[in-house]
């Protein structure tokens, strides 16, 4: 089936099965592989891209789906080389280790800042909830996103 979208800002066209899955759309044919697979279950939320706004495990999402909507990687968004803010304070914040959930984790904080940019502990939480991570230890990451929100406001200021 013919399949138009947008990802990471640029509108792209292409024919896909349609039982394929996000992650496989992104990973083996646009060659996207900052998404990772972890559990293919929707359980680890290794896979976690934003849609319209919205976290979700690309594992659990048919490609055909995806039609007239927004898909936002962990690729898009770095800009002119720069990390996002995020990204930055995950690794000033030592919020990366092996690195397999960092990708899940840093997507699924970008779509709660977006709806919310003065998340309080409890809220962040709740919001990477749907994240598995067996290295760094959650308080950096809760740090990291905490750090961000503290400099988008004062940004607003």
């Amino acid at each position: 089936m013919k399949l138009t979208f947008v990802l990471n800002g640029k509108t792209t066209s292409l024919e896909v099965a349609p039982d394929k899955r996000l992650l496989d759309l992104l990973r083996e044919d646009l060659h996207m592989t900052g998404t990772k697979e972890g559990c293919g279950e929707g359980e680890c939320g290794a896979c976690t891209v934003i849609i319209d706004g919205e976290a979700v495990h690309s594992c659990l999402v048919l490609a055909c789906q995806l039609e007239g909507r927004s898909v936002l990687t962990i690729e898009g968004l770095a800009e002119n080389g720069e990390l996002d803010r995020i990204q930055r304070n995950f690794v000033e914040e030592t919020a990366v280790q092996c690195g397999y959930c960092t990708t899940g984790m840093i997507m699924s904080a970008k779509a709660l800042l977006m709806h919310n940019p003065h998340p309080t502990v409890e809220e962040i939480r709740v919001a990477l909830s749907g994240n598995i991570c067996r290295c760094s230890g959650y308080s950096q990451i809760i740090r990291a996103v905490q750090r961000t929100a503290r400099e988008m406001e004062e940004e607003q200021a």
